[in-house]
């Protein structure tokens, strides 16, 4: 393991993609982008702002919109309100994960970044620092164990902990040393090289996924992090139900 002399920084920015409909929350989403509903009274996109400044220091926000996206953009405004600095754009285009980080590449520039959804809570929001400490080689991706691998990607890791393989449900059984893809992710600039060449996935959409493999597959050590404390992909009213009763 490196020492911390040779370790990078944490990082400084990151990108939020809240874009989507949501159309799983039917009409709670009539109105509201799904980032915007409420656990313990307050928006789940605030949580994850919030989470980002308080544990990890983060202080510069993009936040991708689509869907309603004034809603968001009048709630958080520039930021200041919340003692950070928030920059938007939109994705006009749900043509996918891949494509979604888009808006957000001449903002990164050249520096390092976390990428988060707007719907995957983490509470409390202390493993933020377990991703941001484990960033030393080309990148990081949360993942989750004991969680069903056929409602989600599955990350194979090496025996090292590098991811070497993402598996998509659906594809059949997960390989063993298999955990689910957490879609929380510190990436360098670079991985836009590997979005801007994605090509529809058969379903008609372009993959972050893909890009993720394809960045490994080019040499990069994406390091696989096991998320120790609660998660959740608010991806439904069940879910959101549920955190709400246990807030």
């Amino acid at each position: 393991m490196s020492d911390s002399s040779d370790q990078k920084p944490r990082v400084a920015k990151a990108v939020i993609l809240a874009a989507g409909k949501g159309t799983r929350m039917g009409e709670l989403t009539r109105e509201l982008p799904k980032p915007m509903l409420d656990v313990d009274a307050k928006p789940v996109l605030e949580h994850i702002v919030e989470g980002l400044r308080d544990v990890v220091g983060i202080t510069h926000f993009f936040i991708v919109t689509g869907w309603r996206g004034e809603v968001i953009r009048q709630h958080f405004g520039d930021g200041s309100r919340w003692n950070v600095g928030i920059t938007y754009g939109e994705q006009t285009v749900q043509d996918g994960t891949g494509r979604a980080a888009e808006p957000a590449k001449a903002w990164v520039g050249a520096d390092d970044f976390l990428l988060a959804y707007g719907d995957i809570l983490l509470r409390p929001p202390t493993d933020y620092a377990l991703l941001a400490d484990a960033f030393r080689e080309s990148g990081v991706i949360a993942v989750k164990d004991g969680e069903d691998l056929s409602k989600g990607g599955a990350v194979v890791l090496d025996s090292a902990g590098f991811m070497i393989d993402l598996v998509e449900k659906g594809s059949g059984p997960p390989p063993p040393n298999s955990y689910y893809n957490a879609a929380i992710y510190l990436l360098p600039a670079a991985i836009f090289q590997f979005t801007a060449k994605l090509e529809k996935s058969p379903r008609g959409e372009y993959e972050f996924t893909d890009a993720l493999k394809a960045f490994v597959q080019s040499g990069a050590k994406l390091r696989g992090v096991i998320l120790t404390r609660a998660w959740a992909d608010v991806r439904d009213p069940s879910v959101l139900a549920e955190l709400n009763k246990k807030a």
